[in-house]
């Protein structure tokens, strides 16, 4: 048996297909803004509180770090961090002896042209509160001690060229050098060579991606 779908149904003529209203396509055009602006919120929010991206510049975290490394940072690593603020809002936990960190310094008057408050800044923390610390040509002293056991990740490609110290660090605060040590612009030359802990970040934990280093440097975990 056949039917003839061009068929008069009950006497009528068939209905032609059409599409939503107008006002059916309003509500579909809302909720995709709507669903795009939740999608939109949360990128912010976990950029702002989660994890951001960063890409190095400078030579001055060299070998560690090269020009051009995009990377990752964990910005949950010692508290919680809101949108628009420069300080931490909850901490977790305090920095460690090692970590490679990004921050802000706070805007120096004298600078009137920069606001040192929206520029980042990668370095390594070196002092931890309560620490003694001193730099002669290439040697770090740390409470007295020259630190070198766990320093294969500094360079003085000059052989020193900043003595510093001795100074001793604040409760609440950290000091902070470059691993291309002759190269970096770090705790020993800033007026206030003590950072407080509330403006980091958070801790640079991954290489993501840097285009024509080896393949070996991407997702290469930072020490």
């Amino acid at each position: 048996m056949f039917f003839n779908l061009s068929a008069k149904n009950n006497g009528g003529d068939n209905e032609p297909l059409t599409g939503p209203s107008r006002s059916a396509q309003w509500v579909e055009f809302f909720s995709l803004v709507k669903s795009l602006a939740i999608f939109f919120g949360i990128a912010f929010m976990l950029r702002a509180s989660v994890v951001e991206a960063f890409k190095i510049p400078s030579s001055s975290m060299e070998p560690t770090l090269q020009i051009g490394d995009h990377i990752l940072v964990n910005k949950l690593s010692y508290g919680l961090r809101l949108p628009f603020k420069n300080e931490t809002a909850l901490d977790f936990r305090t920095p460690k002896r090692g970590d490679v960190v990004v921050f802000t310094l706070p805007d120096d008057p004298k600078t009137p042209e920069i606001d040192e408050a929206e520029t980042n800044i990668i370095k390594r923390v070196i002092g931890l509160p309560g620490d003694r610390i001193e730099v002669r040509g290439t040697e770090l002293y740390i409470n007295g001690n020259a630190y070198v056991e766990d320093e294969e990740y500094a360079i003085w490609v000059h052989g020193g060229r900043k003595d510093f110290g001795p100074v001793e660090i604040p409760e609440g605060r950290v000091l902070l050098l470059g691993d291309n040590r002759d190269q970096s612009k770090d705790s020993r030359y800033w007026n206030d060579p003590f950072l407080d802990i509330s403006r980091i970040k958070g801790r640079a934990f991954i290489i993501y991606w840097n285009w024509p280093s080896p393949l070996k440097r991407i997702f290469h975990i930072i020490n």
